[in-house]
């Protein structure tokens, strides 16, 4: 079982945190009252953003699931991990594989404070934790180089992640420098905030959001974030909303759309 790096775990409790922002939303108890005080406007202005985040979960789980199960993965980079809930990637992954590794990547300190959480592996696999940033890059392939053999197929995770990019150069840069640094066989897995659906209301939460102090974001359409998979082979049925991504109807009624694209493809 890997350790978490362990840098000093300061929390700052005076302004929202994403990873706590998204924890409420998903009704979390890992958040304070100026995570919940934000929350609570933006959901006033957007009710149906918990639908997005609800939605946003349940993508993961198929992905990972499609990705162990039917693709023969055995090994996941999850950046951006966000506070452990639960159907985590590790726990969907070595349900179907037990041997299956992980990587966890985020630079937020409370989850940090939570990694040990995402490290209790099966026997058989391995779970690891690194403290740090998506805009670095490099230093996340030579850490996780420790747990994963990167001459091996690698599934990287980027949900929710790369809209805190907010240059389109760099996060093209990142997510270009992370797939390219994986072998033929991986996968890229990806969802993004979008306000190409409910786009008034979407616009207005994201705008507060942005303006609370929290760290910004910004939302991509189809189009930008289909880009991302150029070279890669989207897998059907290409980007959607997280909740018409190969839904498995275990919910009542039709999905309907979400504020949140996702895609998975395959690196050729």
């Amino acid at each position: 079982m890997g350790e978490p790096n362990t840098p000093p775990v300061v929390v700052d409790t005076t302004i929202p945190q994403a990873a706590r922002f998204w924890d409420f939303l998903l009704g979390g108890k890992d958040n304070y009252e100026v995570d919940r005080e934000v929350g609570r406007e933006v959901l006033g202005i957007f009710p149906q953003l918990i639908d997005s985040a609800r939605a946003d979960r349940g993508f993961l789980v198929r992905a990972v699931t499609h990705l162990v199960r039917d693709a023969g993965i055995r090994q996941l980079l999850d950046v951006g991990t966000g506070l452990p809930t639960v159907n985590n990637t590790h726990q969907v992954a070595q349900a179907i594989a037990p041997e299956s590794r992980i990587v966890y990547v985020d630079n937020d300190p409370i989850v940090l404070a939570h990694a040990r959480a995402l490290l209790v592996s099966t026997p058989e696999g391995a779970t690891q934790y690194l403290h740090a940033d998506v805009r670095d890059w490099e230093t996340i392939l030579r850490d996780a180089a420790s747990t994963l053999d990167l001459t091996r197929p690698v599934a990287l995770m980027l949900l929710g992640i790369i809209n805190y990019v907010l240059d389109d150069d760099v996060a093209h840069d990142i997510v270009a420098g992370l797939v390219d640094a994986l072998p033929s066989g991986s996968y890229l897995a990806m969802s993004h905030p979008t306000a190409e659906v409910h786009a008034e209301a979407m616009a207005e939460s994201v705008a507060y959001y942005n303006a609370s102090g929290a760290p910004p974001i910004r939302t991509r359409s189809r189009t930008e974030l289909t880009r991302f998979f150029d070279g890669l082979e989207l897998l059907d049925p290409g980007v959607v909303s997280c909740s018409l991504w190969r839904p498995d109807g275990s919910e009542l009624g039709d999905p309907v759309e979400v504020t949140q694209y996702c895609g998975v493809a395959r690196k050729p």
